[in-house]
């Protein structure tokens, strides 16, 4: 059928409050989570504190409330990056990109060059973080060097997590140095808080006004306020290790201050990252024992359900807004990319070492019988209903490997309805969904 029957409607209510009361048990434990995560970051933003009186070139971003936000909306223990900004005059650089960058790699990779004539530079042109030119340029006299600068501040984190030990300025055993490893383009510390263990990654960071030409553009305007990708576009791209030698664009920062954006219109988008978060850990990664899916990836997911959904009621129902995420993912997965938000050409699935196969099937599984997986406790039994969708759904969800025109609100809709959720009233959607639907009527009657 093409359009959900009414017959359906009150199985449908039914599932409601199911939902609800399992977002409600996420939502219990918010709280607690923030306060774990203050009292972690009090321990490290200390340890930074000490880094920066011992060498004044790494200074301490104070500006958390983002990553605060993010891990009470989470139940995935994912590493959290805590950037290091390096007290440098970033106008004053020489921004260098490669000739030809890394092929399919997306994020701009770029050297960084200190002028010969740049006395402000003079702190960077010690041996410890910097190599002379061999190549005899006129304007460039060497090179501020990932490695090099990931080396110091890897002995100046032991020095100060030993200072702050023997000086009791942090909590017995909240921090272990041990983690610490050299040729890592992070630096990972595991911080106890509580009964619960964070890992943070420590990583050097250049602020420099980089441009994004995706948040120039108008193709991500749907799903966000008048005006916001513009606001969040004047912070620009930091740049952060990308190789011993090489420095990228990193996006973190405007993605978490998108998601943020995301998180103060009326609707339920966060909630339904949080409960797929929750189902992911739990259902698809078996509490985290096999390696799958990251929080990063849903919330790409969410960003991108955002601008394809646009209308504030598509977020109106629970239900119907987990399945606007659960469409893309699973589109996602059946065709082996999700790209990046900011960088499409980049496929944050690519090189990832996951089995796509296997979480599709878990995530196909979900979606087509979400209720197993709701169940808050393993006592509590939900009443089972059949299957949303037949066989044919998968190679409805390959279409846009084949033809990137797919990627567009109708073809989503299209799958929303296969899964019984579509309920919006607007004729032009609609009429867009049926035009589509139309088209890949003869790929649904050879598959179903």
């Amino acid at each position: 059928a093409m359009f959900a029957t009414c017959a359906l409607a009150s199985a449908v209510a039914h599932q409601v409050p199911l939902w609800h009361h399992y977002l409600l048990a996420i939502q219990s434990r918010e709280a607690p989570r923030v306060q774990d995560y203050q009292r972690a970051e009090n321990v490290l933003l200390t340890v930074l504190e000490h880094v920066h009186t011992l060498d004044p070139r790494f200074l301490v971003d104070y500006s958390r409330d983002l990553e605060a936000f993010q891990f009470a909306l989470r139940s995935s223990e994912d590493p959290l990056d805590v950037e290091v900004p390096l007290r440098v005059d970033a106008e004053a650089l020489l921004i260098e990109e490669p000739e030809a960058t890394e092929p399919g790699d997306g994020f701009e990779i770029c050297r960084l060059g200190v002028p010969k004539e740049a006395a402000v530079l003079e702190s960077w042109m010690t041996d410890d973080v910097f190599s002379a030119s061999s190549e005899g340029s006129d304007k460039c006299c060497g090179h501020i060097v990932p490695s090099k600068v990931l080396r110091v501040l890897k002995d100046l984190l032991v020095a100060a997590i030993v200072h702050c030990k023997h000086h009791s300025v942090i909590p017995p055993g909240s921090l272990n140095a041990a983690n610490l490893k050299e040729g890592q383009l992070r630096l990972s510390l595991l911080v106890s808080s509580g009964w619960r263990k964070i890992r943070f990654n420590v990583v050097p960071v250049v602020r420099k006004k980089h441009q994004v030409p995706t948040l120039e553009g108008s193709q991500l305007e749907p799903g966000f306020p008048e005006g916001t990708l513009r606001r969040i576009a004047s912070h620009g791209v930091d740049l952060v290790p990308a190789s011993g030698q090489h420095w990228r664009t990193s996006t973190g920062y405007l993605l978490s201050r998108l998601l943020g954006v995301l998180g103060s219109l009326p609707g339920h988008r966060l909630d339904s990252l949080s409960i797929l978060d929750r189902v992911n850990l739990e259902s698809w990664r078996g509490g985290s024992q096999s390696p799958g899916l990251t929080f990063d990836h849903l919330k790409t997911v969410l960003l991108w359900a955002s601008v394809l959904f646009p209308a504030p009621e598509d977020w109106a129902d629970l239900q119907g807004a987990v399945y606007r995420l659960l469409v893309v993912l699973l589109c996602c997965l059946a065709t082996g990319d999700l790209p990046h938000f900011l960088y499409p050409e980049r496929n944050l699935l690519q090189d990832s070492g996951l089995d796509l196969g296997a979480i599709y099937q878990c995530v196909e599984r979900f979606a087509s019988q979400p209720e197993e997986s709701l169940r808050i406790h393993v006592t509590h039994l939900s009443p089972g209903r059949p299957p949303r969708i037949g066989n044919g759904v998968k190679a409805l969800l390959q279409l846009p490997a084949s033809d990137r025109a797919y990627w567009t609100t109708a073809y989503f809709d299209v799958l929303l309805d296969k899964f019984q959720v579509f309920n919006i009233q607007d004729k032009d959607r609609i009429t867009a969904m049926q035009n589509i639907f139309q088209k890949t009527k003869t790929l649904g009657s050879e598959n179903s």
